[in-house]
């Protein structure tokens, strides 16, 4: 495997990812100084791009973290595992898979990048008991030309990964440090279509909780992005609250084509 970490690409799918955000506003983040912190991980776009010498990466998603903690140790053994699901791909390989009880962390791993690939829309979406309840996708690529999983290692080998509630690592976030937020999109009267973050609602609450968090590590001398809906119950969420950019994107995941177009989000540097 090429280790060369200029080859290190996000290698998940996720909704709300950031890949456009990495391409086209990466000059709105400052500098780190100290070490790079991001509480809702997704596909950490932003971190490959950055690449910090050091990082603490969370979620509240223990399989995805999970994920993230065998690509960081074991990528070879990944890479077979992959290779094995390429080979038998098929509809009724899928269901097999998504059903399946795997014992290892690296099955498991595998498991939940080979589904995050060929499912509908790359989407993670669980049922009340906790199983993954998406269905089989139109993507037959279960390995990609862009793959470099030894590179990917190396760059994750400079973070910590934890499985937690985002609250934890933005206090101990210290002066210097860079903390990006790129919570699930919930606004005020309205789920927005973002009714689960994992297995949990994420509720205007957590909005509120979330923001009292950054003001409270921006009194501390910690620099924050924040990344979130253009709407007007969040934007006076952040009133008088660092500086508010507006950011335009592609809207791909809906389901009817007339409601896909270009949305507006906001980053709030602090």
């Amino acid at each position: 495997m090429d280790m060369t970490v200029r080859h290190a690409s996000p290698f998940l799918k996720w909704a709300g990812g950031k890949r456009w955000l990495a391409e086209r506003h990466l000059d709105l983040f400052p500098e780190v100084s100290g070490k790079y912190i991001e509480p809702f991980l997704g596909s950490a776009s932003i971190y490959f791009k950055l690449r910090p010498p050091k990082a603490e990466l969370s979620d509240a998603n223990p399989r995805l973290i999970e994920c993230y903690q065998q690509m960081q140790v074991d990528p070879e053994i990944i890479w077979a595992l992959l290779t094995d699901h390429q080979q038998h791909h098929s509809t009724d390989h899928y269901y097999k898979v998504r059903s399946a009880k795997y014992e290892s962390a690296a099955e498991r791993a595998a498991q939940f990048l080979y589904l995050n690939r060929t499912c509908w829309n790359g989407l993670y979406r669980v049922n009340k008991k906790g199983e993954f309840n998406v269905p089989r996708g139109t993507k037959n690529a279960v390995l990609l030309p862009s793959d470099n999983f030894g590179a990917i290692s190396l760059v994750l080998k400079s973070a910590t990964l934890r499985c937690c509630d985002f609250e934890e690592p933005i206090k101990r976030a210290s002066s210097g440090d860079l903390v990006y937020v790129d919570p699930p999109y919930t606004v005020q009267h309205n789920f927005n279509g973002f009714l689960k973050y994992n297995e949990n609602i994420f509720s205007w609450a957590d909005q509120i909780r979330l923001r009292e968090a950054v003001v409270s590590a921006a009194s501390r001398g910690v620099r924050i992005v924040v990344s979130n809906a253009a709407h007007q119950s969040v934007i006076d969420l952040y009133e008088g609250i660092g500086k508010t950019h507006f950011v335009r994107r592609n809207s791909v995941l809906a389901a009817d084509s007339k409601k896909r177009g270009s949305v507006d989000e906001i980053m709030v540097i602090i």
